[in-house]
């Protein structure tokens, strides 16, 4: 049977290597197989996880007749003396060199000669243990340093160095007693590759303080805490950075470390009495800031330490957190002036957010019932990210990484009795956007922006603020309000529809820092990119490609980041074919693009809009000749009374709410249900009509009726649009003949409203009267 090991990329064989009855395979860590097969050649399997490990390890004690549950398959002292030809110096322990100053190099080259072959590392440490060795060396550093010995104190630096790389947690657990540790320290301040030792020693005793928050009187817990210091400031500080082929000689010192933590955390998590006294000193309004910056200072070490549980124990260590009110304590102490102290809370809050998001909305909904939305927790985190003093807003990043984390609806739980997306987002949309988006609307008012142009500048004069650090801010809005865009449908649109937020956003087109404006544009594409009416619809009306093109024109024949991306919206909309995005970008701003030949983006647009205006030419054409007389003109015209309400309803809503000033009326708050139930119903009505189509009236003639928005409906009927809707019911002689047939598809959106494609030919009064109004709706000739 052979150990096989493949690429996972494309399947190639990396390493073949027979199981010999005779190779003693060593498990170390639970997820490492070693091995020797030749002088000099050793090797080793590493294992993601314990399962995969144990399962190879199975198979190769199967194979040797061993009993899994042993750690080396054969017996070192045999195997050894099997090999005593190759190796005929060693005896099966290895023989020590007695423990004395003149056989110091002796002693530190059989150390570092052993450590390429595992089973050598193996019989020399169980050598070293056995014999107490350890200690006889520490003895003999003392000599040497006392007789300032430079020689010997190197050798000892060698040979300590080596034993640790012996990677034995039973050698490490006398050499970081309290008896030896500052004795090994000494040791390794003595490296001979430097001119003057270094005083490692004096640091540990003298500069690092050791810093009770709560005086701790458990002694083992305090032994614990001061052994982990040390031993991770000899793996950080002392020694140096192990090479790729040195990494796994520490594992055993980074699993000594990793373990301690994994105690010092259980034990304080179970002394619950010292905890509570943390907790209350950390939000009792008489602690002094001092004394609340290492309280604070402690919780974030605490916290980084339960990095290292396993997860059932780290879900009860966080419970427990929550349990005695961490979530409460944050809130206070993130809000405080000093910056150490909100750093150091913004650290324990992103571990409470990766732990679980639910529980952190949870609190603030609870919270919310009781408090004033200013002292909500996640305000108080927007505030502190809008408030980050430094220039390169780094607290504000990892602030809006976490407020991602908490609004993201994948990690929102949904069950039979609630569903929390609903629920946070409802939450937050009403108590929290407002907040989030006050930078932007500050920065983006139209006396604001006129108050910052810049003199004597050829753009206009909505500039946003130029301020470096504004900029960074408002672009972390924009990236935030960009994700919500993708993730919260409704409540985003809701949101940017009463605020008119899309047109404040877009007059960030002006700004000198290109990568605010390209946050802009990013958000604007994103919404386009969902391809739903109702934005296009809102795009429109509003006329808000003109800052888009504006800031396309203002770079000029620059190719940079700025102009693909505007390209690569306008060619998002052509392939995509948003026909009414496409009509109105071509009737409104053609003239103004058709200069730019370097790609086809805008002729294919034009071509685009061409070919339906055909195709609704012909499809009208197709129609009897009855149907356009003057007679029949006014039926054709009428709208159904239910559509006819909606329209009306929606221009004066629209008129307040989509286009500026941005003050809204309560019925905004209604309008996208009203649209997607009158959508529905329209949907029923076509459906039905294309039954019907076209149905013949009592008197011998047919009859249409085009879908068109208010204004429109009222330029071309006067104040009489709903009489003549009234009148047009009766025209037949049952109820399904007075159907009517829209065609929806033949009306596209236009800058002020929705347009009929294909007029007629005695339009011309009705045009005259629309053009008197800007509201009203301009004819394209057929």
């Amino acid at each position: 049977m052979s150990l096989l090991v493949r690429a996972e990329a494309d399947g190639s064989l990396l390493l073949e290597s027979k199981i010999n009855p005779n190779t003693a395979y060593q498990k170390q860590q639970d997820t490492l197989i070693v091995w020797s097969e030749a002088e000099n050649y050793d090797l080793a399997l590493s294992f993601q996880e314990k399962a995969g490990c144990d399962e190879i390890w199975e198979k190769i004690c199967q194979v040797q007749g061993k009993d899994p549950s042993v750690e080396v398959t054969q017996d070192l002292i045999e195997s050894e003396e099997e090999h005593v030809e190759e190796m005929p110096e060693t005896s099966p322990l290895i023989d020590l060199p007695t423990c004395e100053l003149n056989k110091l190099e002796e002693i530190a080259d059989l150390v570092t000669s052993v450590l390429s072959s595992p089973i050598r590392r193996e019989k020399l440490a169980l050598a070293l243990e056995n014999e107490g060795y350890i200690k006889k060396l520490l003895q003999l550093f003392q000599v040497c340093e006392n007789l300032e010995n430079t020689e010997g104190l190197h050798h000892l630096y060698e040979i300590i160095r080596g034993i640790l790389f012996l990677n034995k947690a039973t050698l490490f657990e006398v050499m970081f007693s309290d008896e030896c540790i500052m004795d090994v320290v000494g040791c390794l301040e003595y490296d001979p590759a430097l001119a003057q030792p270094k005083r490692h020693r004096e640091f540990l005793t003298k500069t690092a303080k050791f810093k009770e928050v709560i005086p701790i009187t458990d002694s083992e817990l305090r032994q614990k805490i001061h052994q982990t210091y040390r031993v991770q400031y000899i793996q950080d500080i002392i020694l140096p950075t192990p090479s790729v082929f040195e990494e796994n000689f520490l594992s055993t010192l980074t699993s000594f470390i990793f373990f301690n933590k994994v105690e010092i955390v259980s034990m304080l998590q179970e002394d619950e009495k010292f905890l509570s006294e943390v907790f209350a000193q950390l939000t009792d309004e008489a602690t002094d800031d001092d004394k609340r910056c290492e309280l604070v200072n402690f919780f974030k070490e605490f916290c980084a330490f339960s990095q290292t549980l396993q997860p059932q124990n780290r879900d009860a260590f966080f419970k427990t957190l929550a349990k005695l009110g961490i979530l409460p304590a944050l809130e206070i102490v993130m809000g405080m002036d000093d910056l150490q102290v909100r750093s150091a809370a913004t650290d324990i809050f992103s571990y409470l957010v990766e732990f679980s998001p639910s529980m952190v909305r949870e609190f603030v909904m609870q919270e919310a019932q009781q408090s004033d939305d200013d002292i909500l927790l996640i305000n108080v985190v927007i505030e502190q990210m809008i408030c980050d003093t430094d220039p390169e807003l780094g607290g504000a990043v990892q602030l809006m990484g976490l407020l991602r984390t908490l609004i993201d609806p994948e990690n929102m739980l949904a069950t039979a009795n609630k569903t929390e997306k609903s629920e946070f987002l409802n939450f937050f949309y009403n108590h929290c956007m407002h907040v989030l988006t006050a930078p932007l609307l500050a920065n983006t008012a139209e006396d604001k922006c006129e108050k910052d142009a810049v003199v004597g500048s050829t753009k206009s004069n909505t500039i946003c603020p130029d301020n470096y650090q504004t900029a960074q801010l408002l672009a972390l809005i924009l990236e935030l309000l960009t994700f919500c865009v993708e993730h919260h449908t409704y409540h985003i649109k809701n949101y940017i529809m009463n605020k008119d937020l899309l047109r404040r956003v877009l007059v960030l087109m002006n700004s000198k820092h290109t990568f605010l404006a390209l946050c802009a544009l990013r958000f604007m594409r994103r919404i386009i990119g969902l391809k739903d009416e109702f934005y296009n619809r809102y795009i429109t009306k509003g006329n808000l490609f003109e800052p888009v093109i504006n800031a396309l024109l203002d770079n000029g024949t620059r190719y940079n980041l700025l102009n693909s991306a505007v390209i690569e919206l306008f060619e998002f909309i052509r392939v995509e074919d948003i026909k009414s995005l496409i009509a109105h970008i071509v009737e409104n701003f053609y003239n103004a693009l058709e200069s730019i030949e370097y790609v086809q983006t805008f002729k294919g647009l034009k071509t685009k809009y061409e070919q339906e205006k055909d195709r609704q030419t012909q499809k009208l054409s197709s129609v009897p000749s009855i149907l356009r007389s003057n007679r029949f003109r006014r039926d054709a015209r009428a709208l159904e009374e239910d559509e006819e309400m909606w329209f009306n309803e929606d221009e004066e809503e629209e008129g307040e709410a989509v286009v500026p000033p941005v003050e809204k009326s309560k019925q905004e708050d209604d309008f996208p249900d009203s649209y997607e139930k009158f959508m529905e119903t329209k949907k029923a009505k076509e459906s039905e009509d294309k039954e019907n189509l076209p149905k013949r009236t009592s008197a011998g003639g047919f009859k249409f009726t085009f879908s068109h928005s208010a204004g429109a409906a009222n330029g071309a009927n006067g104040a009489n649009g709903k009489s003549m809707a009234a009148q047009t019911s009766p025209a037949g002689s049952n109820g399904s003949s007075s159907k009517a047939a829209t065609l929806s598809s033949a009306v596209t959106a236009t800058k002020g409203s929705l347009v009929g494609l294909v007029d007629y030919p005695d339009d011309e009064d009705d045009d005259e009267e629309e053009e008197t109004s800007p509201r009203k709706r301009p004819r394209l000739g057929s």
